[in-house]
């Protein structure tokens, strides 16, 4: 178990982190969070703001009330802001979000009212400061994922193989392209840190064809390795039967079939990891407490397939299962830009 110690040396890692998304001396800043966030990554904001000698308040939000019967993880939408009006004029109200919900603001219903503002958001990954400072952004990776972005929107199709049987396909007109730096820079911009992934949602009835889950993959919201294989039939961008005779299958379909609710077997959003500082086996190396796992969306050359809610195809759901895989094929078109998991050309 790890120390919820403040330590100098985080100080400098937040404090970095910052200044690489552009704080800076005088900046009217929020730091955002919920009575369940991990306090010592509030704590390391404030401190670092301090150091920066911007103006920090805090935003703090008490915890909603749980509404399922299933614990609700992984779905990168935190419902703590509840569309709060103060908390809403606080957070347009400066230029810059430290973000330390639990689950985060990537797919709020706030999040576009805020960057639309011109605030830029940082979401600080609801992990230990430990796996946060190994995973600080690299400058030198940037450009590689602002080029897999424009690859992304140069291409009409996304298509994924594996020697372990995966043959899927889905089309990119329509779809809403991302790239994450791990660092926000631009007025209206966000990013996560950890950083360092492409992805897109697609556009409705683009996606089909068979996914295999193999020992070694990861289920995230589960924060489990596979141990036996998987098989995901996918048709018109549903997952229509979840194949395998083992418990993680078998975990699987009752987690769907808890939602009772056809947009939790829908494609939520795809893409791949370009951070090589990140680890695929670091989640062996800590309790499940000390770690969101966002680490592990990011690790380079894993190929990002979730289920759960789509904006750009109009599906909402809190049901969400996000599931690094390694060790596939990918191409943009005819371009191959992954191969047995290792990133190729530009990308590389």
């Amino acid at each position: 178990m790890l120390k919820n110690r403040i330590e100098g040396k985080w100080i400098d890692c937040f404090t970095r982190q910052f200044e690489l998304c552009g704080v800076k001396a005088g900046d009217d800043v929020v730091i955002l969070s919920e009575t369940q966030s991990r306090d010592i990554n509030v704590h390391l904001c404030e401190l670092a703001m301090h150091r920066l000698g911007a103006s920090a308040v805090h935003v703090v939000m008490p915890t909603p009330p749980q509404e399922v019967g299933v614990p609700v993880r992984s779905t990168g939408s935190t419902h703590a802001l509840g569309m709060n009006a103060q908390a809403l004029a606080a957070l347009q109200g400066g230029v810059f979000v430290a973000d330390c919900t639990v689950e985060g603001l990537m797919h709020s219903p706030e999040t576009p009212l805020i960057l639309g503002s011109g605030s830029r958001i940082l979401y600080v990954s609801n992990d230990h400061p430990e796996a946060l400072e190994r995973t600080s952004t690299d400058e030198s990776l940037i450009p590689k994922i602002l080029r897999g972005r424009e690859m992304l929107q140069a291409a009409k199709q996304f298509r994924v193989r594996s020697a372990a049987g995966s043959d899927f396909t889905c089309g990119l007109e329509g779809a809403r392209i991302g790239g994450n730096i791990g660092v926000a820079r631009d007025a209206g911009s966000m990013a996560t840190w950890p950083g360092g992934i492409n992805s897109f949602f697609p556009a409705a009835g683009t996606c089909n064809g068979t996914l295999v889950l193999s020992p070694g993959d990861i289920n995230l919201t589960f924060k489990r390795y596979y141990e036996n294989p998987v098989t995901l039939h996918i048709e018109n961008d549903f997952v229509r039967e979840i194949e395998g005779d083992n418990i993680d299958a078998e975990l699987m379909r009752e987690h769907y079939a808890f939602w009772d609710d056809r947009n939790a077997y829908g494609v939520s959003h795809l893409g791949w990891g370009m951070n090589p500082h990140a680890r695929w086996e670091a989640l062996l190396m800590y309790d499940k407490g000390d770690i969101n796992a966002t680490e592990q969306r990011a690790f380079a050359g894993n190929m990002l397939f979730s289920t759960g809610a789509n904006p750009t195809a109009e599906r909402y759901t809190l049901g969400h299962f996000d599931i690094p895989m390694r060790r596939c094929d990918m191409w943009l078109d005819e371009t191959q830009i992954v191969e047995e998991g290792r990133l190729l050309g530009e990308l590389a």
